[in-house]
Parts: C-alpha cells; sequence; structure tokens
C-alpha cells in the first residue's frame, strides 16, 4: 500500500508537470497524510492542479465517510470495482510527489523505510480522482493512489508498492480522450529498482503530526 508520502515542490514544479495555472503556494511536505490536501495533477487543456482530499469518494456515495477507505486501489482490480472503474476510464491524475514511506515487520517492530528516486526529485505516482457534491459542501475533489506489485528493492521491505509511472507515461496516463484503459493499466508495471533507494529512518514518521525535513534522514 501507500500510506504516506513527501513533496518536496523545486522551483521547476509547474515546469516539470506542464501546468498552466499556478497556486498561491504549495508547501514543501514530509508527511503526508490520508484525509490531508495535496496538489494534484489533471488533464485540462492544459493540464491543471487542484488541491484534493486524500481518500476518493466515489460521485455515487452517500456518505463521505467512504474515502477512509479508499486512499489506495490495486492496479490488478481498479477496470472492474465499481468504486474506481469510471475514474480510470475518465478521472485519471497524477500525484506529484518526492519520496513515500513503506513499514517493514520485523521482530522488533515495524522499521519505517523512506524510497525515493535516485536522480529525480520529483516524479509522479498513477492516480484516480472524483468529485463528490452535496448541498451543503459543495463540491470536493477527492483522490486515490494506485498500488501494484513491489519491485526487487521494494519486495524486501513490502508486498506492495505505489505504482510510479515513467515520465514519459505521465501526458498519456491524463490523456483519457485518447488512450484507452487497457493501454493505461499497463503503463502500472512496478518501477525499476535500480532508479530508487530505500533507508531505514526514525519512527517519528509514525505521527501524521510530524511534518519535518528530518523525517527523511537516514538512521544508522
Amino acid at each position: 500500500m501507500c500510506g504516506r508520502f513527501t513533496l518536496e515542490p523545486t522551483a521547476r514544479f509547474y515546469e516539470r508537470f506542464q501546468i498552466a495555472n499556478r497556486l498561491e503556494r504549495i508547501e514543501p511536505r514530509y508527511n503526508i497524510a490520508p484525509s490531508q490536501e495535496v496538489p494534484i495533477i489533471i488533464k485540462q487543456s492544459p493540464n491543471k492542479v487542484v488541491m484534493m482530499k486524500w481518500g476518493l469518494i466515489p460521485h455515487w456515495a452517500k456518505d463521505p465517510k467512504i474515502g477512509y477507505k479508499t486512499i489506495n486501489a490495486r492496479a490488478e482490480t481498479i477496470a472492474d470495482k465499481p468504486m474506481f472503474r469510471s475514474s480510470l476510464k475518465s478521472k485519471r491524475c497524477l500525484v506529484p510527489a518526492s519520496g513515500f514511506y513503506e513499514w517493514q515487520a520485523t521482530k522488533q517492530g515495524k522499521i519505517p523505510h523512506y524510497i525515493h528516486l535516485d536522480k529525480e526529485p520529483l516524479f509522479a505516482f498513477a492516480g484516480l480522482y472524483d468529485v463528490w457534491k452535496n448541498d451543503k459542501k459543495g463540491e470536493i475533489y477527492t483522490f486515490t493512489i494506485i498500488t501494484t506489485s513491489p519491485n526487487e528493492l521494494i519486495k524486501k521491505i513490502h508486498d506492495r508498492m505505489p505504482a510510479v509511472l515513467k515520465q514519459s507515461d505521465e501526458d498519456k496516463w491524463l490523456d483519457t480522450e485518447n488512450i484507452a484503459v487497457e493501454i493505461a493499466l499497463k503503463m502500472l508495471a512496478p518501477y525499476r529498482a535500480s532508479d530508487m533507494e530505500a533507508y531505514p529512518i526514525s519512527r517519528k514518521v509514525n505521527s501524521p503530526e510530524n511534518d519535518t525535513p528530518d523525517l527523511i534522514v537516514r538512521t544508522k
């Protein structure tokens, strides 16, 4: 699964993802957790960045609390699940990130690890989004992060990993008008282990209240 991630927006953030609009400010985040709002990129001639809440609420849902159960969507089943099937066809998104966390089960308890790309300060998870509406709260934009089987690096830590897109596939993933679901699904393979680094970090990351750069410092 993917339950926490980081985003350190560089000066090239808008250029990197070819975004036309601008947010007032994007703060560096070192412990993004479910139910929090983060910048998400959607295709809207050209790309647009929108603040969305983590935990997808389908447009047809009666209770928004369903979002607590939908922070992730399995790549193997999203085409069949009513929860995600519609978004896979028409509401695919990019979740910009700088790294993510996974917890390794050991005899000493679960040890958190920080995982990032060796040479890329920014990348994108494959995501899906939807817009939920009600009379009191208006439109609520929410998203989920797609997960896939682990590569050789992550396999030592966890049995799932977020679907990190190749940069060359990002535009295709967003292009729901021209790129069919069958082609999009092929983009969700595990990312190359040789281009990633993983190392143990402090258990301070376990609390979402901690959101500081020292969380990604390697422990001895």
